[in-house]
């Protein structure tokens, strides 16, 4: 097993752990009168985590895959139930099951990984072939983004879409069906911003904020100013402002704010070793895989975090409009924690396969 990739996802748990608490506990004392209430539901999302994630480690993966495609109408369907659910922010993206909260895109994400590694690395499936292209991805992959898109969740439809590119790049599309298929998404988008007006006040907010951070949106502004107000080593563990009630979701979509405020630059170094640590490891287990299915998984996996990462540390500098997306191993949520530590025991499984290189 490759123990750099297991001790790298530890050590961002445990500081998302501990920055979950730092940042939320002010909130939970007020909101619900316990100050580790989020912390408690976290560590119990973590204990349902590792329980797949042995599960995970467990299975064989490839002989698994043949469920891909029944997982994928079932997390499709899961999609669709949403819609049916009480909105919670404006938003229909979970699943209330009780005291269990579920929030379907992110098991969609993981699952169409697994579908397209399973699909593509089929003999009789040659992606270069237009018609085998279109048929049945195009259909699949689209419903579901368009699902995700009407939440709305354009930051996750954003993630699985790059990392569904990314894939279809890796195994074997033309250059030619990749534009094809990129240039109408982007048409589509500037469409429903600048036309419909579908999240136009942060696309706008955003370029506002290309020039001065501090003339974007109410979020940014206090993302900008948590940031700075860290400087080099932070105000200390515990010791941030921002959270008590200035900077919004502290504890999980700006978790990225939260720590750089209080670990400072020095803090926010180590967090980006350890994303890089994850993607470095990921990528040679990818490389050393004895088939195209550990090679698409893999690589489709270390896509799927690299581009999360991205896009959540892009809207907390003020670098991307702002979206909804957590930070994979950091930010509190139990849908994506889950998702992620499945996804690492994924490639630690990957990792102990015949002919791999972990060293």
């Amino acid at each position: 097993m490759d123990r750099k990739l297991l001790y790298s996802t530890i050590g961002l748990i445990a500081i998302g752990m501990i920055m979950i608490y730092s940042s939320s506990s002010v909130m939970a004392e007020v909101r619900f009168g316990s100050h580790s209430y989020f912390l408690k539901r976290q560590l119990l999302w973590l204990i349902i985590a590792g329980v797949l994630a042995w599960l995970t480690l467990k299975i064989d993966l490839k002989k698994f895959s043949s469920l891909a495609v029944p997982l994928l109408f079932v997390s499709l369907i899961m999609l669709v139930l949403v819609f049916f659910m009480p909105a919670r922010n404006g938003s229909h993206r979970w699943l209330f099951l009780g005291p269990i909260t579920i929030q379907p895109s992110e098991i969609y994400k993981i699952i169409t990984i697994f579908y397209l590694a399973f699909s593509l690395s089929q003999k009789d499936r040659d992606i270069k072939n237009l018609k085998q292209f279109l048929l049945p991805y195009v259909p699949l992959i689209g419903s579901g983004l368009i699902l995700i898109i009407l939440e709305p969740g354009l930051g996750s439809a954003l993630t699985i879409m790059i990392t569904v590119l990314i894939i279809f790049y890796l195994a074997g599309l033309r250059l030619i069906h990749l534009a094809a298929l990129l240039l109408p998404l982007v048409g589509l988008v500037s469409i429903m911003v600048f036309i419909v007006g579908y999240k136009k006040p942060r696309v706008m907010d955003y370029l506002s904020a290309v020039g001065d951070p501090l003339s974007g949106s109410y979020q940014i502004k206090q993302a900008v100013l948590a940031l700075g107000a860290g400087g080099l080593f932070g105000a200390g563990l515990g010791n941030g402002r921002q959270k008590l009630f200035f900077l919004p979701y502290p504890h999980t979509d700006f978790i990225f704010a939260s720590i750089g405020e209080e670990l400072g630059f020095i803090g926010l170094l180590v967090i980006l070793g350890l994303f890089g640590v994850i993607i470095w490891r990921g990528t040679k287990i990818a490389r050393y895989q004895p088939d195209q299915f550990g090679f698409l998984l893999a690589m489709g996996i270390v896509a799927s975090i690299f581009t999360a990462t991205v896009i959540n540390i892009g809207v907390v500098t003020s670098l991307l409009p702002t979206t909804g997306i957590p930070l994979p191993f950091l930010s509190y949520g139990g849908s994506a924690l889950v998702v992620s530590v499945v996804s690492i025991a994924a490639l630690l499984n990957l990792s102990r396969r015949k002919g791999v290189v972990v060293r």
